[in-house]
C-alpha cells in the first residue's frame, strides 16, 4: 500500500483534540484559523497519502470553519493549490464578497496565496470528503492563469473533473493494490489530470505539454472503456470514433503504455470475469453468462484466454475460490 499517516482525534484526550488538529492542518495544508462549536470535544479522522510532491487526504470532521487570512499568508505561504471533493455535506467558500457552495457534484479550489473562509458541515452532520494538495509550480499553466482557477465552478461529474474525482475516491477507499514506489507515479497522474482540467476550464489547452495531453487522453480513453467493458462491440475503431481520434493515433497512444489497447481491454475483461467467478453471490450464474457479461461471446474463446491469464480453467478457478471461502 501507499505510504500514509493517520490522524484520529479519538486517540487523544478530548481537551487536546482541537489544538492538535489545528497544528495538524498547518502541516498538511497551510496555517489557518479554525473555529468550531464542537471545539471542546472535536472529532476528526484524516489519512494523508504520500504521492511524492502531491498529497491526497480523505477526511471526516465535525462542523468547522477554516480561515486563511492576509496575516497568515504573509507569515507562511507554501504556494500551493488545495482541491476539495465533498462526499457528504457541503462546503461553503467565502472569498471577499463572493460566496459559493460546493457539493459532491463539484470541486472546490483554494489558493494558499489568497484569503478565503471555508465552512464545512452543518449543525447536524459531519463533513466527509477528499482533499488534494498540489504545488502550483508543478501545474503547466502560466501563473496569471492559475490565479483565475479559484473562481471557477468545476464539475466532478463530467470530463477531466470526473476522471480526477474517480481517482480521488478510489484512493480514499484504499491503497492495498499499490506499492509505496507507486506514490510519485500516481502524483504525476494527478498533476496531469489537474493541469488538463484547469486548461480546459480556462480554454488554455495550448499551455499543456504534448506529454501531459497524451497522458490525459489515455486516462480519458481508459475511463471510457471501463464503462463499456460489457459491450462486445467495443473495438479500437469504436473507441477512436467516440474519442474523436483516428484508429492509428489510438494505437500510437498505447505504444507508450505497458500493453496495447486490445490487450488492455482483454485483461480488464478477464479480471472482472475472474472476480465474478470468485463472488459467492454469483456461484449459480453459468460460466458462459459470466463470460458474456464481460464481452466474451464464445465460451471456448473465454476459456482459452482465462487459462492463459490465470493458469486454470474458469470452472476450476471457481471451485478453488469456493473451497477457499468455506
Amino acid at each position: 500500500m501507499l505510504i500514509e499517516t493517520v490522524f484520529r482525534s479519538d486517540d487523544l484526550p478530548a481537551a487536546d483534540r482541537f489544538d492538535c488538529w489545528r497544528e495538524r492542518v498547518g502541516q498538511t495544508h497551510a496555517p489557518l484559523e479554525l473555529h468550531s462549536d464542537h471545539w471542546s470535544d472535536f472529532r476528526v479522522f484524516q489519512r494523508v497519502l504520500d504521492l511524492g510532491a502531491v498529497s491526497v487526504w480523505p477526511i471526516a470532521f465535525q462542523p468547522l470553519c477554516f480561515r486563511r487570512t492576509q496575516k497568515l499568508i504573509r507569515q507562511s505561504d507554501p504556494e500551493g493549490l488545495h482541491l476539495s471533493l465533498p462526499l457528504s455535506g457541503a462546503l461553503r467558500a467565502v472569498r471577499g464578497e463572493e460566496e459559493a457552495v460546493y457539493g459532491p457534484d463539484s470541486l472546490c479550489v483554494v489558493d494558499t496565496s489568497r484569503p478565503v473562509e471555508i465552512h464545512g458541515g452543518d449543525d447536524l452532520l459531519r463533513h466527509t470528503g477528499v482533499g488534494l494538495e498540489v504545488p502550483k509550480a508543478l501545474l503547466q499553466l502560466p501563473r496569471n492563469r492559475l490565479d483565475q482557477v479559484t473562481g471557477l465552478r468545476l464539475s466532478a461529474q463530467e470530463g477531466f473533473g470526473a476522471l480526477l474525482a474517480q481517482l480521488l475516491q478510489q484512493l480514499a477507499r484504499g491503497t492495498d493494490s499499490y506499492q509505496p514506489a507507486d506514490g510519485p507515479r500516481l502524483g504525476s497522474v494527478v498533476v496531469d489530470l489537474l493541469s488538463a482540467l484547469f486548461a480546459h476550464a480556462l480554454e488554455a489547452d495550448d499551455s499543456l505539454s504534448p506529454e501531459t495531453r497524451r497522458q490525459t487522453l489515455v486516462l480519458q480513453i481508459r475511463a471510457f472503456v471501463r464503462e463499456r467493458l460489457h459491450d462486445p462491440d467495443l473495438t479500437p475503431r469504436a473507441i477512436a470514433a467516440a474519442n474523436h481520434i483516428s484508429r492509428s493515433y489510438l494505437y500510437r497512444l498505447f505504444e507508450h503504455e505497458e500493453e496495447s489497447i486490445a490487450a488492455w481491454i482483454r485483461g480488464q475483461r478477464l479480471e472482472h470475469a475472474r472476480r465474478d467467478l470468485a463472488e459467492p453471490a454469483m456461484r449459480t450464474t453459468p460460466i458462459h453468462a459470466v463470460a458474456a457479461r464481460w464481452g466474451f461471446l464464445q465460451a471456448a474463446d473465454f476459456t482459452r484466454a482465462f487459462r492463459a491469464a490465470f493458469g486454470s480453467s474458469p470452472r476450476d478457478y471457481r471451485h478453488q475460490a469456493q473451497r477457499a471461502a468455506e
